[in-house]
């Protein structure tokens, strides 16, 4: 993520010491409570924008709005067939405040590792939409070269550890980075990306158990939309909620509201502190929703937010929680503190869905790969022989 100028006294051009002699103890006693303010923050209290950096704020709700159009004009073709489009497609409408939220704590140089719902998660660690779309056209320019697809799309430049169709994994990915870390010395953080499903497996315990027992720069975000596919949450966990799987492995944990964003990155800043500060390890469950199925595109129609008409959940549900979407609540909160007019909030998402399409009509123009690329790429060091495959 860009690095941001915060705000404070020293951009009137007053040095922090000087201002504190000034105010003396009344801002000291300030401190205190905006302290105390932040603590509170995403934890069932909401302070909205006080002390976010207009800068930082517009830079999630952009980033927000890039993941939401991407997928929905990906969803589109999809739907309309002329593309021809096929394979695994895990749409994470309806989460983009967690990836934006977490990754708005982050450094450039931070890693995360991600599962088989990344693409919101690629685009908000600065992915770059025209190679995501060629990669779901299986182009030559995509990503991968058009052999990753949907599910296991990457960027590894941008310190992602690569997505994951395997359910649990990437909490070892990034248990074995803050290692690494930590080793180094280089105060980097690793961040895991599950939903509600991964907790239910050995690779999540073994993850969060080595962070604790060696103190590792490690950050578990569990994003619980509710089902694990079609399985409602409750029927595969005594825990409503999951984040208590921490108390016993001690580790600091959390929840929070993951339909807002403002929230997800008060609680994500406070464990990139301490991860980052201290080398301890956070599990932040984030409650969110994927307002599309599992996978694929059942119930969804041209043009509709959504997925309805669905065996496992309600259409009632659905609305629901649409209600509560993260997007224009931001925008709401830009608008309400004078950071965005509306003019300008219709401007931005202007440009993004122009962005967006701009990378549809580049996965279309681009090159399919070339017949012997699918040799290429297995080791390290050179292609695989042809030979190999002859009976």
């Amino acid at each position: 993520m860009p690095e941001f100028n915060e705000t404070g006294p020293e951009k009137k051009g007053v040095s922090r010491r000087s201002f504190l002699q000034f105010a003396g103890v009344a801002a000291t006693a300030t401190a205190v409570v905006s302290s105390a303010r932040v603590a509170m923050a995403g934890n069932g209290w909401t302070i909205g924008l006080e002390g976010v950096p207009d800068e930082r704020a517009l830079w999630m709700y952009r980033t927000m709005l890039r993941s939401r159009w991407w997928e929905e004009e990906m969803k589109e073709a999809f739907l309309a067939g002329k593309d021809g489009l096929y394979g695994a497609f895990h749409i994470s409408i309806g989460e983009e405040a967690c990836s934006a939220g977490v990754m708005a704590a982050l450094n450039e140089d931070d890693y995360i590792a991600s599962n088989h719902r990344g693409h919101s998660h690629l685009i908000a660690k600065g992915g770059d939409l025209s190679k995501m779309s060629a990669e779901l056209f299986f182009k030559d320019s995509g990503y991968n070269k058009g052999f990753g697809g949907s599910m296991h799309i990457t960027d590894v430049s941008k310190g992602i550890l690569g997505m994951n169709g395997i359910i649990g994994p990437q909490y070892l990915f990034a248990a074995g980075a803050a290692y690494s870390a930590k080793v180094r010395g280089t105060k980097q953080v690793a961040v895991a990306f599950g939903g509600d499903g991964s907790v239910n497996n050995g690779w999540y315990y073994s993850g969060l158990r080595n962070a604790a027992l060696y103190k590792l720069p490690m950050i578990a975000v569990v994003e619980n939309n509710g089902y694990q596919m079609s399985m409602p949450q409750q029927r595969t966990n005594s825990l409503i909620n999951l984040h208590q799987f921490g108390a016993g492995l001690d580790i600091a944990h959390e929840s929070v509201n993951g339909m807002d964003v403002m929230a997800v990155y008060a609680v994500a800043k406070r464990a990139v502190e301490r991860a980052r500060n201290e080398s301890l390890p956070t599990l932040i469950e984030a409650k969110t929703y994927r307002y599309y199925d599992h996978s694929g595109l059942a119930g969804a129609k041209p043009g509709v937010m959504g997925a309805f008409g669905l065996p496992y959940r309600s259409d009632a549900e659905v609305r629901a929680w649409i209600a509560e979407d993260p997007i224009p609540k931001l925008r709401r909160q830009l608008v309400a503190n004078s950071i965005l007019t509306e003019e300008k909030a219709d401007e931005i998402e202007a440009e993004v869905r122009k962005e967006v399409t701009e990378s549809i009509e580049f996965a279309r123009n681009s090159a399919a790969p070339d017949a012997q690329a699918g040799l290429q790429h297995v080791f390290a060091g050179s292609s695989v022989s042809p030979s190999q495959f002859i009976v």
